[in-house]
């Protein structure tokens, strides 16, 4: 009867959308019914943003077979857990600089465009209305949308490295 409790309050217990809170009802299954806590939070570290349940697990466990204190572990849990997010912060100040550069240099092409406007030349009908111009605009909004793309994956990896 706990195990199906259990399993019945992890299926009702799903996040809110965007949410990295701790959704309790597992781990009041847990407490309630006889469950294994330990189990409990790692159930709730699967949820996005919760990441740290999976340590308080881990110092649950050790403290519930040991008789060691919890309270140094959980400190020790909070402090990386403070450390992953000061790092996470600085590596987003860090590519912001980056970022900056990669949008001011997606929009080069429209300032060229508009400076050979203003000098007299008619950039527009020569990209749209001659084949060399056609191959040139296909050529460059392609090699533009592959840099922009390859721009957002060096920064997703660093950040998710970071």
């Amino acid at each position: 009867m706990v195990g199906g409790e259990l399993m019945a309050a992890k299926a009702s217990a799903s996040p809110p959308a965007g949410a990295g809170q701790l959704d309790g009802a597992v781990l009041l299954a847990a407490v309630r019914y006889g469950g294994s806590v330990p189990q409990a939070f790692r159930t709730i570290a699967e949820s996005p943003g919760a990441e740290g349940a999976a340590g308080i697990a881990a110092c649950w466990q050790v403290a519930s077979s040991s008789g060691a204190g919890l309270a140094a572990g959980l400190d020790r849990v909070a402090e990386g857990l403070r450390a992953e997010g000061a790092l996470r912060e600085t590596v987003r100040a860090e590519l912001a600089g980056a970022r900056s550069t990669a949008a001011l240099l997606a929009a080069l092409p429209l300032f060229g465009l508009l400076l050979g406007a203003g000098l007299g030349a008619d950039p527009l009908r020569v990209l749209l209305h001659t084949s060399v111009g056609l191959v040139c605009l296909a050529l460059g909004a392609l090699l533009e949308c592959a840099g922009i793309v390859w721009t957002g994956r060096i920064a997703r990896s660093a950040e998710l490295a970071g």
